[in-house]
């Protein structure tokens, strides 16, 4: 197979999981204070429904950018955040099992999802794993180093803070910006370790082209997070430093990746209409 091409196999896996996104992505954020009757588990308050359904929302720009393209560097990256995200909430739902709807449509899709998932992203990554030349595309540019460092940083502290929910879920219910549970707090811990597990390649990689469709994602995810803070923002607990501590952190982002996508799409179209000289 040419180098730098995705694997067919990859998306065969796209195919299968985009429709689950997508069922998820609507129940979650279009109907968030039904979850006790129409999702796997109830989730409870509704701000943390719709982060999950932001998360999602992501996922389905990633995979449909997967399907559509053809260099496997463009989409590699998303490939260890998907495996990590996928494995965190494959262990939260063994460890609070009886927090689930056993029986239920959902969670029975749910589990057989999270079960299956790791695997196939397993699968995909062996695949693809030699494709990357390293190579930056013909027309391509190269990030900054500081603002590569800047979004590595930025990304390994969410890592981090992700991490720390996940295993010490119970250490931050009393503090976390808003009601949490021994469950959504490892699912809300899930889903801040996907910038980190993105962004921290930033470290090793300059090639825009490698993270350009990445940034797609987290921008129109950081966008429905931001939709949840609106619709559900009363879920916040105003009295505990973490609220204004995540709305700014959300804040942030979203001035951050908008700017360094801007930037650097027009960083190359300079380069596409530059005169090139032998």
């Amino acid at each position: 197979m040419e180098r730098d091409m995705i694997h067919p196999f990859t998306r065969v896996v796209a195919l299968v999981i985009l429709p689950f996104l997508a069922v998820a992505a609507v129940l979650l954020i279009g109907f968030a204070t039904r979850t006790d009757a129409l999702f796997a588990w109830t989730i409870a308050p509704p701000l943390t429904a719709m982060l999950l359904g932001a998360a999602y929302v992501g996922g389905l720009v990633y995979f449909a950018n997967l399907l559509r393209l053809r260099r496997w560097h463009r989409v590699q990256y998303g490939i260890p955040a998907v495996f990590l995200f996928a494995s965190l909430l494959a262990i939260a739902t063994l460890l609070h099992w009886d927090r689930f709807h056993p029986g239920h449509l959902s969670f029975i899709v749910w589990a057989v999802l999270y079960v299956t998932t790791p695997v196939l992203i397993v699968v995909v990554w062996v695949l693809n794993r030699t494709a990357d030349t390293g190579k930056p595309e013909d027309t391509d540019i190269r990030i900054p180093l500081f603002a590569r460092l800047a979004f590595a940083s930025l990304g390994l502290a969410s890592l981090l803070a992700g991490a720390l929910l996940f295993v010490f879920p119970a250490a931050v219910v009393d503090v976390w910006a808003w009601d949490v549970t021994p469950l959504t707090g490892r699912v809300v811990g899930a889903i801040l370790t996907l910038p980190g597990a993105v962004n921290a390649w930033m470290l090793v990689d300059d090639r825009w082209t490698s993270f350009k469709w990445m940034m797609q994602a987290q921008l129109v995810s950081l966008a429905f997070i931001v939709l949840a803070l609106l619709l559900s923002g009363s879920d916040l607990r105003g009295e505990r430093i973490a609220s204004p501590l995540f709305v700014g952190m959300i804040g942030a982002a979203v001035i951050g990746y908008a700017w360094l996508y801007v930037y650097c799409e027009r960083r190359l179209q300079l380069q596409r209409v530059a005169p090139r000289h032998p």
